[in-house]
């Protein structure tokens, strides 16, 4: 029983706490001011951003809790450190907050700081006594929690104090409407991100800054992608544009690089891996953003992705993406994602599993087929000029961040369709491209004979003999002609269009010999095979028209220019592109015959309806007015000629 009793006495005396156990951290303790904050001298900008948190934390009263979010590397934690040094509190505390556990290790290091004797109780008794100091001394104190990534972490500690400051560091977006005002914390201004760039390289001593603007372009002003690249050249003595080549040549292991005593466990591609890890249980987040990082970084319309999954998933993966900021709904019906971001995911990383290359290959070619198939089927109809331009930034976007040997028929397919508009607004040079690279494409993976093919060639000689090289396009069209009759016979409307491409080529180069027949033979066909009213027999009868007046006979040109015009208002309606093209057509058959009476007026009625309908600054409203000061100029109206002239002149060498 001895024994007994003395071993129960001993354990008693191993519980015995000392005084400071059960006494209160002294009202005085914070003393002339306690603070675990350190900023970094190579803090710059952000003066609205910390203007914006005085403003948030200048009401007293109860706690005030203010949240900044922001992606990962936008330098939420350096702005939280500058802002807390100038704060006038007796105790401004930083606690790391991204484990519920650091928060209670952070907690119970203020507590050892305010009252040293401490030290040697049990942590949860430190944290204890600190939250108790906290709640009794209102307005004296802030605290900072970095890089919260669970609500639930901080929530206890939020529900102990009261009247103080809290600032919390966060890549959650969402969900802080209970506990938290919010400011979203974007990119660097581009010449603060020169200023910081430029700091960390010169820090010991002059450098060479050639191309740091363009490092900072390249790299989206995100303030630790630029003070790590900046480390990094200024340790291994790299140029801005040698580590510019780099970044372009060897993507992964540059997102993957710290400079020497650097952080290496917060380069970019860590650091956005860990985020991508909390959405696991959100598997189409992560494939959404390889999808969306080969599109361009801005303004891409969300319902290019409608039909990726069902409409409750999807929204939910973007929710969890937004929610994190690695995209941003823009609440106008497109999302963002930073260019850092989108490059990070087309990068392949055998060591990440968010980024095997089997799966950024198939990103690539369904974001290729998404675009592919939202494209309007109309280039020339005004209406679907607002889809084709929202589009366009996309598609080459797409096209620049691969080769060409990695073009599908859905790459090809929105080439083609970025291409015809491009071609109806004048921009010749980028749409000729296009089309040499889709055929390119087609004849690859299609073979030669396939309609995409051949219409494709089409296209491209079409496109030739937009910029005048008729050199190419009428033996590129003449092939597409016997290929396509021989592949899909006589009377397929692919044929029609084939043999109509060719009698306007050959028109262009002054064959009229070979050019009216041709045309003369399509309408026949098109009339018998589409019908008197379909929009391709109305062209041949327009094509037909321009042929005849050309030769000079005037006699069945007008007629024919007339009966086209009234089918056209008929069919197309008065304000299509076409009719406009008819209605012109005919004014400039009138002036061809002398009837000024008839001409001018309709040149002016074409030039006010094309101006309104297709733009001050379209290829054909250009046309347009050179025509009507053209017909000024035939009856000596040179006072209004010559001026319209001059505008005409001015704007085609602005625009074309």
């Amino acid at each position: 029983m001895n024994n007994s009793s003395t071993h129960y006495v001993q354990a008693q005396q191993a519980f015995v706490l000392p005084a400071e156990a059960y006494a209160p951290i002294p009202d005085d303790a914070a003393g002339r001011g306690i603070s675990n904050i350190e900023q970094s001298g190579l803090f710059v900008g952000r003066s609205e951003e910390l203007s914006a948190l005085d403003a948030a934390f200048a009401d007293p009263g109860e706690v005030v809790v203010h949240a900044v979010h922001g992606l990962g590397g936008v330098g939420k934690s350096a702005l939280a450190a500058r802002w807390a040094t100038g704060r006038s509190e007796a105790v401004r505390w930083w606690v790391t907050a991204d484990t519920e556990a650091a928060v209670d290790a952070g907690i119970a290091a203020l507590a050892r700081a305010l009252q040293p004797g401490l030290t040697g109780l049990p942590a949860e008794l430190q944290a204890e006594r600190a939250l108790r100091w906290l709640a009794d001394h209102r307005s004296r104190w802030l605290l900072v929690l970095d890089n919260v990534e669970d609500r639930a972490d901080i929530r206890p500690l939020l529900d102990r104090v009261s009247g103080g400051r809290v600032l919390v560091t966060t890549r959650l977006a969402s969900g802080w409407h209970r506990h938290a005002t919010t400011i979203r914390l974007g990119v660097l201004d581009p010449a603060d991100a020169v200023r910081l760039f430029t700091r960390v390289l010169t820090l010991h001593g002059s450098r060479n800054t050639d191309g740091v603007h363009m490092v900072c372009a390249e790299l989206g002003h995100l303030a630790l992608a630029v003070e790590q690249a900046a480390a990094y050249c200024a340790e291994t003595g790299t140029s801005p544009n040698a580590y510019l080549d780099m970044l372009d040549r060897w993507p992964a292991e540059m997102f993957d690089a710290a400079a020497q005593g650097g952080d290496s466990t917060r380069t970019i591609a860590r650091i956005w891996r860990l985020t991508l890890d909390r959405l696991t249980d959100t598997p189409l987040a992560g494939d959404l953003l390889r999808l969306l990082a080969w599109y361009a970084p801005d303004r891409i319309p969300r319902d290019l992705l409608n039909g990726v999954a069902a409409p409750p998933r999807l929204a939910a993966a973007i929710g969890q993406l937004a929610a994190y900021n690695m995209v941003t709904d823009n609440h106008d019906g497109t999302l963002s994602v930073h260019r850092l971001v989108q490059a990070l995911a087309r990068t392949p990383d055998p060591h990440d599993s968010h980024r095997r290359a089997d799966d950024i290959s198939r990103a690539r070619d369904h974001a290729a087929g998404l675009l592919a198939a939202a494209y309007p089927d109309d280039s020339h109809n005004p209406a679907n000029w607002p889809r084709y331009q929202a589009l366009l930034p996309h598609t080459d976007a797409l096209t620049t961040h691969h080769t060409p040997d990695h073009d599908t028929v859905h790459t090809a397919a929105a080439l083609t369709q970025a291409a015809a508009y491009r071609q109806e607004q004048g921009a010749l040079s980028p749409a000729l491209h296009a089309h040499q690279r889709a055929l390119t494409t087609c004849e690859r993976v299609l073979g030669a004979d396939h309609p995409d093919t051949l219409a494709s060639r089409s296209n491209l000689a079409a496109a030739y003999m937009s910029v005048g090289d008729l050199g190419r396009a009428i033996p590129l069209f003449e092939q597409t002609l016997t290929d396509t009759e021989r592949v899909r016979g006589a009377d397929h409307p692919n044929t029609l269009t084939s043999r109509s491409n060719l009698a306007a080529a050959y028109e262009s180069v002054g064959d009229l010999g070979r050019a009216i027949p041709l045309f003369e033979q399509t309408l026949t066909d098109r009339v018998r095979v589409l019908g008197a009213d379909h929009p391709n027999t109305l062209t041949s009868r327009n094509n037909l028209a321009y042929a005849y007046e050309s030769v000079g006979d005037l006699g069945r040109a007008i007629p024919l220019s007339e009966q086209t015009l009234t089918d056209r208002v008929r069919v197309l309606g008065a304000d299509h592109p076409n009719t406009l093209a008819s209605r012109n057509n005919l004014a400039y058959a009138y002036r061809s015959v002398g009837d000024l009476g008839r001409a001018i007026p309709l040149f002016e009625q074409t030039l006010t309806d094309t101006e309104r309908v297709l733009g001050a600054d379209h290829p054909r409203t250009l046309a347009s007015r050179s025509n009507l000061a053209a017909a000024y100029e035939s009856v000596g109206d040179l006072g209004r000629a010559i001026p319209l002239f001059e505008q005409t002149l001015t704007d085609a060498e602005r625009v074309l």
